[in-house]
Parts: C-alpha cells; structure tokens; sequence
C-alpha cells in the first residue's frame, strides 16, 4: 500500500477525517507522478463503529440535524479557513476535469444542504420525519394488528464516485438525514471534496453527534487487505456503490447475507428529437444548444450526459442538426469547457472509418476536444466519450426505443409533448428518466434516482407488531 518515490515533486497531502477529526500524514503515496498524493497511513479499526452500542446520531432528532447541516452549508459558501478553495486547488492537481467546470462545482457545493431541499428529501422519501425519529404507527392492517414502523438509522460504506464533486456532497447529506453511521471511501479523481464538507461539519458543530457519524479515507480500490476487512456485517449493513462495471463487480463479491449493495450502477444517457424541431432556424438553433448542454455535462462525464441522439428528419435535415450541434459543443458554459480531451488513437482510428464510408456516415468536428458529431442510420457500436455525440437518424422516435436498456438513464426529450406518448415505453424498456431536451443536469435529490429512492433504500425497516 506504500510506495516511497525519490526526485519526485512533492505529493498533493490528502486529509482522512476519521469520526468528525481531520487526520493529516503523508506515509502512503499513490498515483502517477504528475498527480500523486499522500494519506494518512490506514487504522482500519478507527474506521468502523461496533454494534453493542448504537450510532452516535441514531437518536439525534432530524430537526437538529437540519440545523446541522443548514450551517455547513452556509460555512462552505463562506469558506472562512479557505478549507473549500484549498480542496478546489488540490482537486485541479489530481483530478481530470478542468478549472471552470471545477469552479462551479465548488461555488455550488453548499447547494445541497439547503433547509427546503432537505425537508423535501425526507417528505417525499420517507413520508416525513417521524419514522426516522420514531415509531410510525400503521393501525389500518387488513389483520386489525396495530403495528409501528421505524426507517432505522443504518451502518453504511459508501464507495463515492469522483465524476463530480456534487456526489460527495450529496452523499454526506443522504447519510445525514439517514442518521447512520457512515464511511466514506473517497475516489481517486475527487480525494477532497468529502473531507472539506466534512471538516466544514466539524467547524460549525464540534463533537456533534452528526459530525462523529462520518468518517472519509482514501484506499485502492478493489484492496482486499483492507475491503475483506471492513465489508462485514458485524460493522456495517450495506454497501452503496457508484462507479463503472468493474467497480461495482470488485464490491459485488463482498455481498452476502446481512451485507448488501444499494447500486448507482454505471449509466449512459440519450436523446430523443422530433421532427418538431425543423418548425424553423430559430427553433432549430434553440433545440441544438439545449441538446448540446445536455451532451456535454461535466465535458461528457456525468451519468447523464447525452451521447446518442435520434433525430426525425431528412438526411439534409438532420445534417443540419449536426452542424449546429457540433458548434454549440465547442462552447465553454459552466458545467462544459470549450475544448475538452483529445480523442484517444484508437476512438480516432474508428471514426476515421467511419468518414470512409460517407454518405452512410457523416461526421463534424475535430479529434482536438472541440465537440465532434457522428450521423448514422444505426448507433455506432463504439461508447462515444470526450464530447463525442452520435446522431441516429430515425423515421419515427418509437423506433428509437429499441435501443435504449436498464442502463438507460436519463433521455431528453423535444418537443416537450412528445413526452407522454413515449415514457411508458421507454420506462418498460429500462429507461429511469424523462426530461425535456436541455434539462439532463441536476437530479433532483427527493425524487428517484437511477429507479429508486435512495433514502428507502439506505435505512433498515424495522416492525414491531401487535
């Protein structure tokens, strides 16, 4: 687990925080030389809370803990130790999404914590507060049996996916209003977006029963040494996991009774465009910038970003479509950069064929990062990625839905009344979202997520009958 490297530039320091306490050190160092970083060395019995006694937050009233976390989020905007600015500079040196997407992200990080949202979470997940408080009595039971209801504070490892630094932030305030306890393994693309949220915690709240229920390290992923030590039922109940196949795979083979995984399993996201669109140039333009935010979410990183899109039209039309898309690919917004990754050898290998076999393909853009658009009759079989969209040209947008999946997550959609005549089918193909076109970013915490309700799902239901 330790590498010791001499001549190196000095490693980015990665803090640990272990039960609400920042702990510093540097005696592990992983990662290539240009972005390699130093943790803490790991005690893995410091990273687990024992079942014979409860949670430090089971019995906190989530109305305390609202508080709590309303203040972080007023503390990161304000960032009064420059803890947040110093994780967005660290964050540049060791992640792969660059400076104005990052800048965004992190002026924004406190978003999630606001009182309406969370309340709305707990409404709409759970039905209020009171079962996590509580007891909720069920007294309508075909049987007459009176029972009480509790959505019982869970023991948790999160696996946080480093796509954006939003998941860390939603991951800390979902296990907040879960009242658990909660061991964050941070990703080696955002080693320092969860300790900056959480050492914010620390700050407005110190020794809180909320800021002791969290802790947050750094180890490889897929470390049996440490994994096969703390993925065990006597110290937590469950596993929630984001990332790719393989990452979901490496946890799988933890998973057996009392041990479960809640999966935000790898998913890929499309578009679907009616012939509406060609109504005139104005609307055209309109709809081809709308789809080309949503393309590019997070310079095409995000779960949701739109990589294939069908199209109705003419030839000529969609041609039309594709040349304007790929333009508003190359701008720089908020949540994109204008010019992203270079296209990598292999993907240029094969797109460079694909120019071959025009007028069946067409293609728009460079392999420089500027945006770069297929046309074709069928989905390429590759995964496009790096702002790269593939434009499928359709007779009619039914005939799309033979190719989205359960790994279908989000699909923009326009005209927006389209919507109601293709959203049952496409929920019965696997599909978990339905947006108007430009409408992929920001899913909204409170209602489901990739087909479920994460706060359902992390707490254990507990009956006590009769």
């Amino acid at each position: 687990m330790t590498t010791s490297l001499a001549n190196q530039a000095v490693p980015t320091p990665v803090h640990h925080v272990i039960k609400g306490e920042a702990i510093a050190g540097g005696e592990c160092e992983y990662g290539p030389s240009a972005a390699r970083f130093a943790t803490p060395r790991l005690e893995l019995d410091k990273l687990v809370w024992t079942r014979d006694k409860p949670g430090p937050a089971f019995d906190t009233p989530v109305s305390e803990i609202i508080d709590v976390l309303e203040q972080t989020g007023q503390w990161l905007k304000a960032d009064p130790q420059g803890l947040v600015a110093e994780a967005l500079e660290h964050s540049l040196k060791t992640g792969t999404l660059p400076r104005n997407i990052m800048e965004f992200s992190y002026e924004n990080i406190g978003a999630p914590f606001n009182r309406a949202g969370l309340e709305f979470q707990l409404r709409t997940e759970l039905g209020g507060a009171d079962v996590i408080d509580g007891w909720r009595l069920v007294d309508d039971a075909p049987s007459g049996r009176p029972t009480r209801v509790r959505a019982f504070p869970p023991r948790l490892i999160h696996i946080v996916a480093g796509n954006a630094p939003g998941v860390s932030a939603l991951t800390v305030v979902r296990g907040a209003l879960t009242k658990g306890v909660h061991l964050l393994k941070l990703p080696s693309n955002d080693l320092f977006t969860a300790p900056a949220i959480l050492r914010g915690m620390a700050s407005v709240a110190p020794g809180h029963p909320l800021t002791r229920s969290f802790s947050a390290a750094y180890w490889r992923g897929g470390d049996e040494q440490v994994e096969s030590a703390l993925f065990r039922p006597q110290y937590f109940d469950k596993v929630v996991a984001w990332g790719g196949d393989s990452a979901i795979r490496s946890v799988s083979k933890y998973i057996g009774p009392g041990f479960e995984l809640v999966s935000f399993d790898p998913k890929t996201s499309v578009s679907f465009i009616g012939r509406e669109v060609f109504a005139s140039q104005q609307v055209l333009e309109s709809v081809a910038d709308r789809a080309a935010f949503d393309a590019t979410l997070m310079n095409q990183q995000a779960c949701a970003s739109s990589r294939f899109q069908f199209i109705e039209g003419t030839t000529e039309q969609v041609d039309r479509y594709c040349a304007l898309l790929q333009q508003r690919m190359n701008v720089e917004r908020p949540t994109a950069s204008a010019i992203g990754p270079r296209v990598p050898g292999g993907l240029r290998d094969e797109i460079d064929g694909l120019r071959m076999l025009a007028p069946a393909y067409r293609v728009w853009g460079g392999y420089g990062g500027e945006g770069l658009v297929i046309r074709s009759e069928d989905p390429v079989d590759f995964h496009p990625d790096g702002k790269i969209v593939n434009v499928v040209q359709v007779h009619d947008l039914r005939d799309a839905i033979r190719h989205v999946n359960i790994a279908t997550q989000t699909v923009g959609v326009y005209p927006p009344e389209r919507k109601a005549l293709l959203r049952d089918a496409l929920a019965s193909a696997g599909v978990q979202r339905v947006v108007n076109i430009g409408g992929s970013a920001g899913i909204e915490a409170g209602l489901p997520h990739d087909g479920f309700n994460p706060l359902q799902r992390f707490v254990r239901w507990i009956n006590d009958e009769g």
